[in-house]
């Protein structure tokens, strides 16, 4: 892999943002909240699919964040949810909120990335 962990981690967010916040896609992650406990196979469905693979991929750039010393935090391994947490919270925004207050996804997930890697110093 190359590049750095972080610049693996904001392509990889941008592209959700993008590709699943910004469109109707999101719609599909929105319902999975709404009525997976109505619908667990459904749920269970889209977690074996698609959110177990999303984990194991997170799970595994953040060991090689912390064995590059990008990552001090050694027990984000075990929450990789906290990494893709802002992009779940803009696609719920981006449904029930929108309107009210607008949401810049990817400058919400920047900061997020500065709160793990440490802020971005000037090239």
């Amino acid at each position: 892999m190359g590049g750095s962990v972080r610049d693996m981690i904001e392509s990889f967010a941008r592209a959700f943002i993008q590709e699943v916040v910004a469109t109707k896609r999101g719609d599909i992650v929105r319902l999975i909240v709404a009525e997976g406990p109505r619908f667990p196979n459904v749920a269970d469905f889209y977690y074996r699919e698609v959110v177990s693979h999303g984990l194991n991929g997170m799970r595994a750039l953040i060991e090689l964040g912390i064995a590059r010393g990008e990552i001090a935090e050694k027990n984000l391994v075990r929450f990789p949810q906290l990494l893709v947490a802002p992009a779940i919270v803009a696609v719920i925004w981006q449904s029930l909120f929108s309107k009210h207050a607008p949401l810049d996804a990817n400058e919400m997930f920047r900061v997020h990335l500065d709160l793990i890697f440490g802020e971005r110093r000037a090239a």
